[in-house]
């Protein structure tokens, strides 16, 4: 059972343990093993057309380390790999040239899959899944009508950005400079009925449970910064107009409230158009159209020039009775408050830039304390530091931090304001205008016919029921959830993948899919165009045109791995209990806060529905780092910088790449590939072969089964299994190398080694390089597959030292190195270096005139 190559062919042995492996099933997880389980996890890779490049296997080499180690260890180990299939790049190419995107995307998956096997990963292939498989996309759509049905999804006319030219609603993320990430094409503002799930509603949850997981400070940081929770209050400003009611500000610092001098609306704000006093008007909305084409961050950036223009209109204080201007200015967004600020310019450094370009009064509300100075070392506006209050009526005098409570809950009192907490999250943008996409499982239906569904008892309908206003007919439509027998809803085919011109997806298109006569009792349905049937409880319904962003099908992989062909469930509670959820993730950092926070947020849901029994969704995670082009800059086409890892294989073989990959650096380091570096790395696995079987390959005649062995190489051995089985657990990977190295060299100079210590050096050399390890073991005699076999444990006895390297130096100069037992004295360690021909050429014809000791340590001889 092996290939008997004379040389290291590495061309001969990887293929050949690779279909061994794939033959023989070796990385099968067994769901109802009584083994203890352990699962690991790479984040769902996309099939992108270009390919793997050589920065993708990183991650990878990592994770299967980790599974190779842990199954060594005893563990039953859930190792998976799927696709994230969906994607606006399979729609472009389907758009270009008229091919289906499932077909793209099937050869995109079948080039990755054979790169990936190529790389001797040990997934389970049985487990392989595809978003865009019916039998995978019918449990994502039965998971959204889950939150459906808890009230967490619902419609809204939202601000979105439209890109003209790709003609779809793309997410801020996706926005460079103006333009489209993809593509690079200009975008514009445009409202248009979107789904929206409720992400807001578990904003607390979201930010408490990061105490539950062992993630990078860094990335939890990142999160808690998106959800942005603000501890503050809503005031009611009154408005001068007539009939308008309130204009409602959310505030950090109610404190402040008497230094306000003007109010900001976002230009979003549906109050600006009631506002905006004729006089005004060309003004207000001229700047709001300019507006339309800055992004959030671009508004919001703190060293933009702020702008603004005056609507005429006033609000009241609700603290004082003062008149005060309303404005509308771009740094406001709609997105986190209420979209309406109270301007105090003493106090806030965009409100002072403001109000000094627009000649605004600017009033001072607190002031440092006797003998203290803000953060610039001054007292000059605006203040940003703690004090007390001035000019503020009966509050004067006291510290803001009282100030604050006592002011809100006198405006409560008088209900003017309430203490509320907000966060800067915002509900999440759950659609979007392509054909490349899972359906939404909805009909919109009449009110009537709502009403008989509602009264037939249709248990999956939300509490309160989902609507949209049709803007051209006045009509108001019901969203109605399709039953679960219903499920997949699948795409339909297509004349064209060109999203319409109106916004809507190329779905809208397809009126034998779009228009449809469903039943209420069965949830069949069939194309309107077709006559009613006689039989049965028909009603007349209109599909969804939106589809689901991408995210949708990543949210929950990690869950359906662990029972990846159910057909009645998207796991069983078994394989719930037994896997739970991943005990390592590991993935890019550019997933800190979307992918991550999406998956807690629906995975959150599940734990709500009692449908999986832990909280969070990933544990431990961690961050593999960028590998670079070998000019330091990012791997990219345009660069001419990519690594392909097929080139690297053919020429170096894949334990060579895999090795090192992981010696670069730390795995969490950012490090550029040095082509020059990975010859070392392939000398060492050539050494390693010359070790076990000799230069000719017919075997090591050094290696005997029962031999004496150098007591120093026993206790390295066992140095080493320590060291290893350290690394990997901490995921020290080159250090890990670095270690082998050193008894692989040791292993080389031995005039004698026993068959197992070479069969050790292969367990630990086993999870980073497979196929060498697999070839060598079996042909020193190792039963089975190495992989199979339990990992090497340190005998911690072997590990005590009975003996202690001394470095010699000559009036502290080194002159060479000597070893004494444990507990040699001075006299000892002296007598030795007297006793050995070359240390004492050191003090021939010298007199000595001190001897210095550092008990096993260092012996300096003093001489002239």
């Amino acid at each position: 059972m092996a290939t008997h190559c004379k040389d290291y062919e590495f061309l001969q042995i990887e293929p050949y343990w690779q279909t061994y492996w794939s033959d023989h099933q070796s990385f099968r997880a067994a769901s109802d093993s009584t083994k203890p389980k352990y699962y690991v996890l790479d984040m769902f890779p996309y099939p992108s057309g270009s390919g793997l490049h050589v920065g993708h296997p990183e991650g990878y080499t990592a994770t299967d380390i980790i599974a190779r180690y842990k199954r060594a260890k005893g563990f039953e180990v859930l190792h998976p790999i799927g696709w994230d299939a969906f994607g606006l790049p399979a729609e472009q190419h389907a758009v270009k040239t008229g091919t289906h995107p499932a077909s793209n995307t099937q050869n995109n998956i079948s080039k990755f899959r054979q790169q990936i096997k190529s790389l001797g990963f040990s997934y389970d292939w049985d487990r392989e899944i595809d978003t865009t498989d019916p039998r995978y996309l019918r449990w994502t759509q039965w998971i959204f009508l889950q939150l459906f049905k808890r009230g967490l999804a619902y419609v809204d006319e939202r601000p979105v950005w439209w890109c003209p030219e790709l003609r779809t609603v793309l997410a801020n993320e996706e926005i460079v400079d103006g333009k489209s990430e993809v593509g690079g094409f200009p975008v514009e503002r445009r409202n248009l009925r979107q789904w929206v799930l409720r992400i807001t509603a578990y904003a607390e949850r979201l930010l408490a449970d990061l105490k539950e997981v062992d993630w990078p400070e860094s990335t939890k940081r990142m999160q808690e910064a998106w959800i942005g929770r603000s501890e503050g209050a809503e005031l009611l400003f009154g408005l001068e107009a007539a009939n308008l009611g309130d204009l409602k500000v959310f505030t950090t610092r109610p404190d402040t409230i008497f230094g306000v001098t003007y109010m900001v609306l976002a230009p979003e704000h549906p109050l600006v158009a009631a506002l905006t006093l004729p006089a005004m008007r060309a003004a207000v909305d001229d700047y709001r159209r300019k507006a339309s084409g800055k992004s959030d961050l671009e508004r919001t950036d703190l060293a933009k020039d702020k702008s603004g223009v005056f609507t005429g209109s006033f609000a009241i204080n609700p603290a004082n009775g003062a008149r005060v201007p309303i404005w509308v200015a771009d740094y406001v967004v709609m997105g986190y408050g209420t979209g309406a600020i109270m301007a105090v310019p003493a106090h806030d450094e965009r409100d002072y830039e403001f109000a000094v370009r627009y000649q605004l009064p600017i009033i001072q509300v607190i002031e440092p304390e006797v003998g203290s100075v803000n953060g610039t070392g001054s007292h000059e506006l605006p203040f940003l530091g703690e004090g007390n209050l001035v000019h503020s009526d009966g509050y004067t005098g006291l510290p803001w931090q009282i100030a604050k409570k006592k002011i809100t809950e006198d405006l409560a009192a008088k209900q003017r304001g309430r203490a509320t907490v907000n966060y800067k999250l915002r509900d999440w943008l759950f659609s979007r205008q392509r054909y490349w996409g899972e359906p939404f499982p909805v009909l919109w239906i009449s009110s009537e016919d709502y009403q008989r569904c509602a009264a037939a008892g249709l248990s999956a309908l939300p509490a309160t029921p989902v609507t949209y206003r049709d803007a051209a007919s006045q009509t108001e439509w019901f969203a109605l959830p399709l039953p679960e027998q219903s499920l997949p809803l699948v795409l339909p085919d297509v004349q064209s993948y060109l999203p319409s011109g109106s916004g809507e997806s190329p779905l809208a298109n397809v009126t034998d899919w779009l228009e449809v006569w469903y039943d209420v009792k069965t949830g069949a349905t069939i194309p309107a165009s077709q006559p009613r049937p006689d039989s049965g409880e028909w009603i007349r319904g209109r599909r969804e045109t939106n589809t689901m962003p991408q995210w949708a099908g990543s949210c929950w992989y990690y869950l359906r791995f662990t029972d990846p062909k159910n057909e009645q469930a998207f796991a069983s509670p078994r394989a719930l209990e037994y896997w739970g959820v991943p005990d390592l993730y590991v993935g890019g950092a550019e997933h800190a806060v979307l992918h991550l926070l999406y998956a807690r947020f629906w995975h959150k849901v599940l734990f709500d529905e009692g449908l999986v029994g832990q909280s969070e969704p990933f544990r431990k995670l961690f961050h593999q780092g960028i590998i670079l082009g070998e000019d330091g800059e990012k791997m990219s086409k345009s660069r001419g910088n990519v690594v392909n890892p097929d080139a690297i294989i053919a020429s170096h073989g894949t334990d060579t790449l895999r090795l090192y990959l992981m010696f670069l650096g730390p795995l969490e380091a950012m490090k550029p590939w040095n082509p020059r570096g990975i010859e070392g790395v392939h000398r060492f696995l050539h050494r390693v072969w010359r070790l076990a079987l000799g230069a000719d390959g017919e075997g090591n005649p050094k290696i005997k089964p029962d031999t004496q062995e150098p007591a120093t190489l026993e206790k390295l051995l066992h140095e080493t299994i320590k060291k290893v089985s350290e690394d990997i657990e901490t995921l020290r990977f080159n250090t890990a190398i670095s270690q082998m190295m050193v008894l692989s060299n040791a292993m080389q100079d031995a005039p004698q080694l026993r068959t197992s210590t070479v069969r050790t050096l292969l367990q630990l050399l086993a999870p980073f390089a497979p196929h060498l390890a697999e070839e060598l073991w079996a042909r020193l005699g190792g039963q089975g597959s190495i992989g199979a076999v339990p990992w090497p444990v340190a005998d911690t006895a072997k590990l005590v030292s009975t003996e202690l390297k001394i470095i010699m130096q000559v009036n502290g100069k080194h002159r060479g190195e000597f070893f004494v037992p444990v507990g040699t004295l001075q006299d000892g360690a002296f007598q030795t270096v007297q006793e050995d021909p070359k240390l004492s050429s050191h003090l021939a014809n010298k007199t000595i005139k001190r001897v210095i000791y550092v008990p096993g340590k260092i012996l300096n001889i003093v001489v002239e």
